[in-house]
């Protein structure tokens, strides 16, 4: 790291070896005490030479002090230039040569002193806005309590885990891998991962992330993937990655460095032509850029720290300068403005078939499915007690249904336009008695190519979708389109409840592509709002991808810019204001950097400014970047105080009020 140079996060950084950890830790200390002593010997020096008038043995530890102080600047400057990689502290490395060549020794030792407490200062206070970040790489515990088949308990390293083993979690314990819960009971804070403050209670079935905090009981985990493999690990990699890109002034700014330093150069050489060599040297001083170095890249990993403490995950710090801009937003439905847990309300099937024989097929033909409503479907057959049989050439259409052989029977499950397009025989539906009811999710259920029923389904709205929608609305978002491929009078009851002035039912996956597409020629910034399941190419081909609830989902997180870990659609009008207010620090802090640097110059020109009230006066505009950036990494601390939105489940007593209405009744 060079002097007040901005080191980028990386993963060997914060996730090194102990052997690593331990070697950072011994240059820091050297660093720490070879400024420390070469202070000392500046300051015995001045004492030396005005208090006991030694001028001479003064002179020797001044120059002892301006060595030894000077040494690792001098040294950084050489290995920039050499490499071609300048950072223009070269600019303070030749306002300390300058000054010990003609004899300042003082001078050079306390612009050397001043330039290295700013860094520790700078270095330390950097670290505040980094703590959320680095705090994800930490909270993986490194051992593991491993579980053997007969009961007994071994100590192993958590990074060697293997999928289909089982750890024990005692209360107290961080999660060591992603995983289920096969037995016991407890509450689980998992703010680390989907930034909620409000614990989860988990029993067998549920579903536990690496890194979160065990609280009360105690539970037996079957590991899914350890490591880097983990939610967590996916999301460390991620924010390493955003955290070393740049947004477009960020660019712009490296495009033009290369002309700085002889820029500058060339000034301090016309001011040591016309006036004198201690004016140039604060000129140097003064005009070492680290106020503009510090000014994006502070704001960035604030911002970056800010959105990961609550569950946003951002891949591009471009990313988040688009939230700000964006004047479109397409919300998927199922699964972002409703919870995406089904239910089955209502069994409908034709004469002469039994309700309950219908639903094994459906649940038995839907059984390889992730689809919200397969998995509703799947979930009602079984606390029906049903048998389902295993489905055998198993095909899903995106969008449309599934089919497969259920005990020799061809069964499909799907759209009624699907069905049509396989040529299924549909005209039992034509029976005035079939007739589904306004605002219920429809699957139609055919065997051997006939239509022998229809399963109705509901969605839950978020209770926070529609709040969430007028914060957007507020905060200048002109078209709010919520598209799905249910039909049009589910939707329009949905967009009614969320406030969406825009509705496009019965959506395929490409027709969703279509719809961003036309808003991007019109003009529009768009971002698109899904789940990840079958949004993929809508969210890649949108100005910004969101995935909501991407905690678990490696589909989620990969194909969205931007993955929320919760399901709170609130976080939407959070990043926008986030990515605004960040833009504001940038601007602030390039502003004041720009004007620091030229009323620096002008006042050392004029010689109002000596070398020593440079290098101070240098060092206090950094660190007032520094602590303008850090004001972002408390940015929304409200959203940390309000409580999770809590998802519904299939109640116990649910089934027996869904109706099941035989043709006829």
């Amino acid at each position: 790291m060079g002097v007040h140079g901005y080191h980028h996060l990386s993963e060997g950084d914060l996730a090194g070896s102990a052997e690593q950890t331990r070697a950072r830790t011994v240059r820091v200390s050297l660093s720490l005490l070879g400024t420390l002593l070469g202070g000392s010997l500046l300051i015995v020096s001045i004492i030396a030479e005005y208090v006991f008038d030694t001028g001479d043995q003064g002179d020797l530890m001044a120059m002892a002090a301006a060595v030894l102080l000077a040494a690792p600047i001098i040294w950084h400057a050489g290995q920039s230039l050499l490499t071609g990689h300048s950072h223009m502290d070269e600019l303070v490395a030749l306002a300390i040569v300058a000054s010990f060549a003609i004899g300042e020794y003082r001078t050079s030792g306390a612009v050397a002193f001043f330039m290295l407490l700013a860094e520790l200062i700078e270095a330390r206070t950097a670290l505040g806005a980094r703590a959320s970040i680095e705090s994800l790489i930490r909270i993986t515990p490194t051992k593991a309590c491993l579980l053997a088949p007969d009961g007994s308990e071994t100590e192993t390293e958590a990074a060697h885990l293997q999928p289909g083993q089982v750890v024990r979690v005692r209360p107290g314990d961080n999660i060591p891998a992603d995983g289920q819960v096969v037995q016991g009971e407890s509450t689980v804070n998992q703010a680390t991962i989907t930034g909620e403050s409000m614990p989860a209670d988990k029993a067998a079935g549920a579903q536990v992330f690496a890194g979160t905090s065990n609280l009360t009981g105690v539970l037996d985990i079957e590991v899914a993937s350890a490591g880097r493999d983990t939610t967590l690990g996916k999301v460390q990699s991620l924010i390493m990655q955003a955290e070393s890109t740049k947004i477009p002034i960020m660019r712009i700014i490296d495009k033009y460095v290369h002309w700085y330093t002889p820029t500058i150069l060339m000034i301090a050489a016309i001011i040591f032509y016309f006036t004198e060599i201690e004016r140039a040297i604060a000129v140097l001083i003064i005009a070492c850029p680290c106020a503009l170095i510090l000014a994006t890249p502070t704001a960035m990993v604030a911002a970056l720290s800010c959105a990961a403490r609550l569950g946003i995950l951002i891949k591009n710090v471009a990313n988040l300068e688009t939230a700000g801009k964006l004047t479109s937003i397409i919300f998927d439905k199922t699964g972002t403005l409703t919870t995406g847990q089904l239910a089955v309300t209502k069994l409908t099937p034709v004469a002469g078939v039994d309700a309950a024989e219908m639903l094994a097929d459906a649940a038995g033909a839907e059984q390889f499915s992730k689809h919200p409503t397969a998995q509703a479907l799947v979930e009602v057959a079984r606390k029906a007690k049903l048998s389902l049989a295993q489905p055998e050439d198993f095909e899903e259409v995106s969008g449309r249904g599934v089919r497969a052989a259920i005990k020799g029977k061809q069964i499909m499950v799907g759209r009624e336009s699907w069905l049509r397009e396989l040529g299924v025989d549909m005209s039992p539906m034509e029976d005035v008695k079939m007739r589904p009811p306004e605002g219920v999710s429809l699957l139609y259920v055919a065997r051997q190519g006939r239509c022998i029923g229809w399963v109705g389904m509901e969605d839950r709205t978020r209770e926070e979708a529609r709040e969430a929608v007028e914060d957007l609305s507020i905060l200048g978002i002109k078209r709010l389109i919520m598209v799905t491929g249910d039909r049009l009078a589910v939707a329009r009851r949905v967009a009614g409840e969320m406030g969406c002035g825009e509705v496009k039912a019965e959506c395929l996956p490409q027709e969703k592509l279509k719809l961003v597409r036309e808003l991007q020629r019109e003009g529009h910034q768009v971002a698109v709002v899904g789940d990840g399941v079958n949004d993929a190419p809508a969210l890649a081909a949108g100005d910004l991808g969101v995935a909501m609830g991407a905690a678990g989902s490696d589909v989620a997180i990969n194909s969205a810019s931007i993955a929320l870990m919760n399901n709170d659609l609130k976080r939407l009008s959070f990043l926008m204001r986030l990515s605004r207010g960040t833009r504001r620090v940038v601007m602030q802090n390039l502003g004041f950097g720009v004007t620091f640097i030229i009323m620096g110059i002008i006042f050392s020109g004029k010689g109002w400014l000596t070398p020593v009230v440079a290098v101070m006066l240098h060092v206090v505009g950094s660190l007032i970047i520094v602590f303008n950036s850090a004001r972002l990494v408390r940015f929304g601390e409200e959203l940390e105080m309000q409580p999770a939105v809590l998802e519904g489940g299939f109640g116990e007593g649910e089934f027996e009020t869904m109706a099941v209405a035989p043709a006829g009744a």
